[in-house]
């Protein structure tokens, strides 16, 4: 098969960039709210490209379908940064790339392309109403679900319209087609003029192309041979980027451009320790988005995306936590530091003013859903609990609020050791029973399952406990330690399930805060294992939700920025330690 992407020849790009099974990972563009594939919903999958939006929620506007004499003829699909490719045969193909954050192009030699409306039915208030529009002859569906408008131009060839101005159920739908053609499609608002372009396909494609690889070669300059899915990892990341719109004030990392179309209040920080070494505004920004709708109480939201902004549940404070890494990588001024500082005193009062029952120490998470491991074991018991690790995040906190507070000459550094202090008094008075950490029902005060990772992240503040306790927590971590990493429930107890979310697979986020806080405690061989186990596993699985912690197989949602996030946090520090060779 040769593609005809190139007509000429041209100076070569500097790094082929990777390519990947768009059914797993969506084709898009940096700053872009589109994607191309065939997700189309939660855990739905089409046999169809489709082109989805993400503004106001993930919508599939328009479906592709190659045919020939108006019949679907089958097509591969091939995709790499700069292009996706519907390959029919030796004589025919169809190529996509982006030649703006909201434009498409698409042409095709030997086959014809069916743009359709995703949507069976247009009533008054769904659907998306298709015409021609009298003014330039070009496609228009306006879609009710995202609220924009997709235009479809023809450059070359002939485009068919079927369905124009139809209402209720019909098949609305233009056909780009001739021995070769080439069609524009765009997302806007209300009117824009007509499209023209003076760039021709290839140097769309090859600009595409190179703004990945300055990506890429910005965050991953690091990677070697032994870091092969690094440059994967940098496109996930790239492609799951979007420009500020809605209630995104920054340019933001979704978790995904499937469902999970969100930024998460402790995700982000995952993606910015990817992103600090190369390019710490942005990383900045990623660790300060949620903060951006932080409310009255300190609170942070549960979730931002476009247009929708979650407060019935937090997410834990690991943000001082996470501070202290990017610190290590980007020089931030005073003022961006008092900024952080009054944010991050906010966040952490929240939790000692709105979370702790009159007379406790210890705060509470009131679900599964606040701790971010939403269906742990450790919320059998009781769902509202005093948590092993939020009171280990809330002593990590109110450390670096005390010595940032010193730097900055804030006379309160004294009141957050204070507060550290108490907290670790806590944290071992309470939550500590001489062989491991539990959880306390609020109102219960009876104990938890103590079969969760969970109650094992208290080694991320191993510094700050006694020896003896860190040596038990270091233990236990290895029996949660299979063959890809640590399992976030111990394998072999009766509530372990392959694919139960937080109750066995593996995570990236726990990942890494195990191996940070082992790394820290000293336990730096059990920390390199987990280190060398994780980043083996995605390079054998890819960047998914989760991972079935016994044979390593991808869950749920495959193209998750806080896994691919992970996966270049923990090569880059290996490389940096000498050395990145997988166990």
């Amino acid at each position: 098969m040769i593609s005809f992407l190139y007509e000429h020849p041209r100076a070569p790009r500097r790094a082929a960039p990777p390519s990947f099974d768009v059914g797993e990972i969506p084709f898009s563009y940096r700053g872009s709210w589109l994607d191309i594939s065939p997700v189309v919903a939660l855990h739905t999958v089409s046999e169809h490209l489709h082109l989805v939006s993400h503004q106001t929620g993930m919508h599939a506007v328009l479906r592709f379908s190659p045919e020939r004499d108006g019949v679907a003829v089958a097509a591969d699909w091939v995709s790499t940064a700069s292009h996706l490719e519907w390959r029919v045969d030796e004589q025919a193909a169809i190529t996509a790339a982006f030649e703006s954050v909201d434009t498409l192009r698409i042409r095709g030699r030997g086959v014809d392309l069916r743009v359709a409306d995703a949507t069976a039915v247009l009533t008054p208030f769904t659907g998306t109403y298709f015409f021609q529009d009298p003014v330039d002859g070009s496609a228009i569906f306006t879609s009710y679900e995202t609220g924009r408008r997709y235009r479809v131009t023809s450059i070359t060839g002939e485009l068919r319209f079927d369905g124009a101005e139809a209402l209720g159920a019909t098949e609305r739908a233009v056909v780009a087609g001739g021995p070769e053609w080439e069609i524009a499609i765009e997302e806007f608002e209300t009117a824009r003029p007509t499209f023209t372009s003076a760039i021709d396909f290839a140097s769309v494609a090859d600009a595409a192309g190179d703004a990945f690889d300055d990506y890429r070669r910005t965050i991953a300059g690091w990677a070697t041979a032994a870091t092969p899915a690094a440059d994967l990892a940098a496109y996930v990341l790239w492609s799951a980027t979007v420009g500020p719109r809605g209630f995104l004030q920054r340019e933001s990392i979704l978790m995904s451009k499937h469902w999970m179309d969100k930024v998460w209040s402790w995700d982000h920080c995952f993606n910015a320790l990817a992103l600090v070494g190369g390019d710490a505004a942005l990383a900045i920004d990623q660790f300060l988005t949620p903060f951006d709708h932080q409310d009255p109480s300190g609170a942070l939201p549960d979730s931002v995306t476009h247009s929708e902004i979650l407060y019935n549940f937090v997410k834990p404070p690991i943000h001082g936590w996470a501070l202290t890494l990017l610190r290590q990588q980007a020089d931030l001024d005073v003022e961006s530091l008092t900024d952080i500082y009054g944010l991050l005193s906010r966040w952490s009062r929240f939790w000692l003013d709105a979370r702790r029952v009159p007379g406790h120490a210890i705060p509470h998470y009131q679900h599964g859903n606040d701790s971010g491991w939403d269906n742990s074991t450790a919320f059998d018991v009781d769902r509202a609990i005093e948590a092993p690790d939020l009171a280990a995040f809330l002593v990590v906190q109110f450390d670096v609020l005390a010595d940032l507070a010193d730097e900055l000459g804030i006379d309160e550094g004294a009141g957050w050791r204070a507060e550290r202090d108490r907290m670790r008094a806590a944290l071992l008075g309470e939550l500590w029973n001489g062989s491991s950490f539990v959880a306390r029902g609020v109102r219960s005060g009876s104990a938890s399952k103590t079969t969760s990772l969970l109650t094992l992240l208290p080694i991320v503040a191993g510094e700050h406990l006694p020896a003896d306790v860190t040596e038990l927590l270091a233990h236990s971590i290895e029996a949660h330690l299979t063959d890809f990493g640590p399992a976030t429930q111990l394998p072999g107890t009766p509530e372990y399930e392959d694919d139960g979310y937080w109750r066995g697979p593996i995570w990236a986020p726990s990942t890494v805060l195990i191996e940070s806080g082992l790394r820290r405690t000293g336990f730096t061989e059990l920390a390199d294992t987990v280190s060398e186990r994780f980043r083996a596993l995605c390079e054998k699985s890819g960047f998914a939700e989760n991972f079935d912690a016994l044979t390593g197989a991808g869950l749920r949602d495959r193209a998750y920025t806080w896994t691919a996030s992970s996966y270049l946090h923990l090569a880059r520090e290996a490389e940096l330690r000498g050395g990145a060779t997988a166990g």
